[in-house]
């Protein structure tokens, strides 16, 4: 159990520093990878709508989340945050800006979103773990349309909160 912390916060360690790290190795603005946060108002309105159209399936899929998936609940809120900034600055930072640069940005933010909702499969299994595609293609189109992670993160965090916060404690 030690061991597997000791893995996890290393990989969220390289997935949170790594992107910023790449930049300053290919001497490339942070501003480029959408890693300088910032919200203009145009991205705030995208993240307020796009939370209205998700929030309430969200609530759907957290009351029928699996209690074998994991415990969820309110001691859980720290992860949720948490993941929401390491995740973003790691896919839709990094990845989907790479990506960007080689095909289409909608091509890109949905192979992001794939690898991204693939990664949930790391621990555990199961058909609502893969639906993180879903969000992720907006937490994709919120960084594309924004110019920063931030927008992203907003989101991604205020979804994990709500997922733990309605999920059944067991």
């Amino acid at each position: 159990m030690i061991l597997a912390n000791i893995i996890g916060l290393v990989i969220a360690a390289f997935m949170l520093y790594f992107p910023y790290e790449w930049c300053r190795y290919r001497h490339e603005d942070e501003k480029i990878y959408g890693l300088k946060w910032f919200m203009t108002k145009e991205s705030k309105r995208d993240v307020i709508i796009a939370l209205c159209v998700t929030l309430i399936p969200l609530t759907f899929i957290s009351l029928n989340w699996p209690q074998k998936w994991g415990i969820a609940g309110p001691h859980n809120l720290g992860g949720g945050l948490a993941a929401a900034f390491i995740e973003e600055t790691f896919y839709r930072g990094w990845l989907q800006t790479l990506l960007t640069r080689k095909i289409k940005a909608f091509a890109a933010i949905i192979i992001t979103s794939l690898v991204f909702a693939l990664s949930h499969l790391i621990v555990l299994t199961g058909w609502l773990r893969v639906a993180t595609f879903f969000p992720g293609i907006i937490m994709g189109i919120l960084r594309h349309r924004g110019g920063s992670v931030m927008p992203a993160i907003i989101y991604h965090a205020i979804c994990n909160i709500w997922a733990v916060w309605w999920a059944p404690i067991p």
